[in-house]
């Protein structure tokens, strides 16, 4: 289905973790899966085994060398995760990240990180929202299939319901041109020293690009605020 989610794994380290997550897809009709940087390279002769008959995905598994790449094209990125800590976006369990994008006008994405270590602080922050499950504080352990099939189950709950908006909305804008707006934005502060002292300058950007994923801007709005940026990066004083 064209609505359905896309499945990104991030950094994924094992063949065998890979294919998990595709069994835990199909079992759903999920079947869009994308691969950042897979620590073995792809395709991984473990998957297949692993996936147990879920070769469809695996044979139309997309492989990107960064998460800015493989998440270009998307409207909606949620990351799953289960750090909150100074989070400054929308948190949601699996069930309210389904119903979202059962009726979001564009597509969705739903991000996983590495098996050990998870998201990092910087890939978290390219979601507009988080996904975050209600886990046992005292055992908080989910293998990434097990992840995975919590949020696909939710999704499918919910594919059969989705129905069109009553009014034509334009949807939020891709990736990708969010980023180029955020890029312009810090080349200009770049530009007039705004990122001092120099040592805060990591945190400072990420405080700035959470603040431009919250609002879901369409493509018109990029552009417009981006043509904001350039009349002031082209304005000389008199």
């Amino acid at each position: 289905m064209s609505d359905a989610p896309i499945i990104i794994l991030a950094r994924p380290q094992l063949g065998e973790n890979i294919g998990k997550a595709a069994r835990a897809m199909l079992n759903f009709g999920l079947t869009e899966l994308r691969l950042v940087a897979p620590r073995d390279g792809w395709p991984n002769p473990s998957a297949g085994p692993a996936a147990a008959g879920a070769d469809i995905v695996l044979e139309q598994a997309s492989v990107f060398e960064t998460l800015a790449e493989a998440t270009a094209d998307i409207n909606h990125v949620y990351a799953t995760t289960v750090r909150k800590r100074g989070v400054t976006k929308a948190v949601l369990t699996p069930e309210a990240a389904a119903n979202e994008i059962a009726h979001a006008n564009g597509r969705s994405a739903i991000l996983f990180g590495a098996e050990r270590s998870g998201l990092e602080i910087d890939e978290v922050a390219m979601a507009r929202s988080i996904i975050t499950v209600p886990i046992n504080p005292e055992f908080g352990s989910l293998n990434l299939a097990q992840a995975v099939i919590l949020c696909a189950y939710e999704w499918s709950k919910h594919r059969d319901l989705k129905s069109p908006p009553k009014v034509e909305l334009i949807p939020p804008a891709p990736q990708e041109e969010l980023d180029g707006l955020i890029s312009q934005l810090f080349g200009l502060l770049d530009g007039r020293n705004y990122f001092f002292p120099p040592e805060r300058k990591g945190a400072t950007q990420q405080t700035l690009r959470n603040l431009l994923t919250k609002p879901g801007w369409n493509s018109l709005e990029v552009r417009t605020f981006r043509g904001v940026l350039s009349a002031f990066k082209d304005r000389r004083p008199d």
